[in-house]
């Protein structure tokens, strides 16, 4: 009798098309289930690492295969995207076929996976997805529970595939959560490895201080191979300084930038926001020593030939960055990280943050940029936040942060572009309902308006909390009850939410015009007015890169091609 696939045809009849790639990945576990799964095994790590590796070795590989990859592996609580994308785009400026692995995705899952920076085609995806799953599917045994890898797991291993069989000169790979359990953490011999800014993420999973959470990113550390850090606070600077020690890794804290750049031009960085200058800091040591281990000669003149003891650390050598370095920063683009869209009055800025200490660094950025801004000559200025945050994060103290921003208005939504996202297999999520999604935005509008009563200073279009107008089908609603402050809207979805923001004038996405129940409430309605009049617009997005993905999918559509 055929296997049947998961549409309920046989496997040889399944089509190989991109969107059910992506529909069959969806049905192993999703992120929210896979975290609850690891913090169960927790108690003992080998129990991931152990697991991964079978899995591997169901896949066809052994993870001496692995060694082949000449791997880059970073971890940190923020920045460490950040850092993976400018180490991958300076070693691409030395001519090497990069490899990149990342999470999460933006628009489509195989920004993932990417080849010279750029993500694998549908095609190849498509191609690399099947053969694993059926691999996978192949030999897997219900009855001893090894079965298929969650949706995480299964895209790392992907990943591995992918970059041997395309044959990369290097891999930069990005930790997905911690460092000691992650499955990435089965390479066993990278060529450096890498530690950016740590904070407080993932408490569930990784403990609730910031010596916990090190000894978690500490875990990628290998015997004999050379790490850095970036500057850290003290305590949690010693765990990574003990962990790098028990097991014989040579640990060094990287110099900031303006060490390097002493004695030659200013270094320009495609990334904007002050605090990309400790990732980049991070990335040229890192590139530096493994163009250095690969016998590379064109790695820059040593300023500093011999590292010095720096509170806790050596410090890396100081050198001075090659033309080529200086061209891989100058280049780096990392979508939805600091990202400035420009369209006519209106200005987006699109960030990430998800953290409270990435939170800080994004409304540092915001204000900046906002103070650089070129002021219209006439007619007002009006700023908007687009937020959602999700998980165990405190979006309280998200809000709080952002304040200071003086938002005329804030507009909350979930992470989806259409009320249903059947049509868009890379939107799915199994892990939440609608309502509960609703609910949540509710809760961070309600938290928003709190906020506002603390501070004794309405909204600029506050009105009365008497005032008429209920939840519609597009607009829910415009106020929790007993608040004073009406300047906050929330959305079902992100195209409603931008449509209101933008009203249609956007010169590169024009949605149909917004339906008369969007504009139900005198807050939507007066709103609307004061947005299509304004002179300048300017909207932060933020508190979710899931959130920062969906707006880039509606605003950028060739990110979707």
């Amino acid at each position: 009798m055929a296997q049947l696939g998961p549409s309920g045809r046989p496997l040889s009849a399944e089509p190989a098309s991109f969107q059910e790639a992506v529909r069959t990945l969806n049905t192993l576990q999703t992120n929210a289930n896979y975290l609850e799964q690891v913090k169960r095994q927790r108690g003992d790590p080998q129990t991931q690492l152990e697991a991964m590796k079978l899995y591997l070795a169901r896949s066809g590989l052994q993870v001496e295969d692995l060694d082949q990859l000449n791997i880059i592996h970073i971890t940190g609580t923020k920045g460490k995207g950040s850092t993976c994308a400018f180490a991958e785009r300076i070693l691409r400026s030395y001519g090497l076929k990069t490899g990149f692995f990342s999470s999460p995705h933006l628009v489509q899952v195989r920004e993932r996976i990417r080849i010279n920076g750029q993500p694998i085609s549908p095609e190849l995806f498509t191609k690399y997805f099947w053969r694993l799953y059926h691999r996978l599917d192949e030999t897997k045994d219900d009855s001893s529970c090894v079965s298929m890898p969650s949706y995480f797991r299964f895209l790392t291993l992907m990943a591995f595939h992918v970059f041997l069989q395309e044959k990369v000169d290097l891999a930069v790979m990005e930790v997905g959560i911690g460092g000691a359990y992650d499955c990435t953490n089965i390479i066993r011999k990278p060529v450096v490895c890498g530690v950016s800014s740590l904070g407080i993420d993932h408490t569930g999973l990784l403990g609730d201080t910031m010596e916990k959470i090190a000894w978690q990113k500490g875990g990628i550390f290998k015997c004999g191979v050379p790490a850095f850090t970036v500057p850290q606070p003290d305590a949690p600077l010693a765990v990574l300084r003990d962990r790098a020690q028990e097991i014989s890794c040579p640990l060094y804290l990287c110099p900031p930038l303006e060490a390097l750049e002493e004695g030659g031009p200013p270094l320009t960085l495609g990334l904007e926001g002050e605090h990309q200058r400790s990732n980049a800091a991070l990335a040229l040591q890192l590139t530096h020593c493994w163009l250095q281990q690969k016998g590379h000669q064109d790695i820059g003149e040593l300023k500093t030939s011999r590292p010095s003891l720096l509170g806790q650390l050596p410090l890396a050598p100081v050198f001075q960055p090659t033309s080529r370095m200086r061209h891989g920063l100058r280049d780096t683009e990392w979508l939805g990280r600091t990202q400035v869209l420009r369209r006519g009055p209106l200005t987006w800025y699109l960030d990430g943050a998800h953290t409270t200490s990435s939170m800080q660094a994004c409304v540092r950025w915001f204000r900046q940029a906002l103070h650089r801004r070129e002021r219209p000559s006439s007619g007002s200025e009006v700023r908007v936040l687009l937020f959602n945050s999700t998980g165990d994060r405190d979006s309280a103290a998200l809000l709080k942060l952002l304040q200071p921003c003086q938002f005329d208005y804030a507009v909350f939504c979930p992470n989806l572009t259409e009320m249903s996202s059947a049509d868009n297999a890379d939107q799915q999520n199994f892990t939440v309902t609608l309502d509960q999604v609703l609910l949540r935005c509710l809760a961070h509008q309600q938290h928003w308006s709190h906020l506002q009563e603390e501070q004794a200073s309405p909204g600029l279009w506050s009105t009365p909390s008497s005032e008429p107008g209920g939840p519609t089908s597009l607009l829910l609603a415009p106020h929790p009850p007993h608040t004073h402050s009406t300047s906050s809207l929330v959305f079902s979805c992100i195209t409603h939410a931008l449509q209101w923001i933008s009203q249609g004038r956007d010169p590169v996405w024009q949605p149909p015009s917004p339906p008369r129940s969007l504009l139900a409430h005198p807050v939507a309605g007066s709103g609307a007015i004061v947005l299509h009049e304004a002179a300048a617009i300017h909207v932060l997005v933020t508190g979710s890169l899931h959130l920062v993905g969906g707006v880039l999918k509606l605003l950028e559509p060739s990110l979707s091609q």
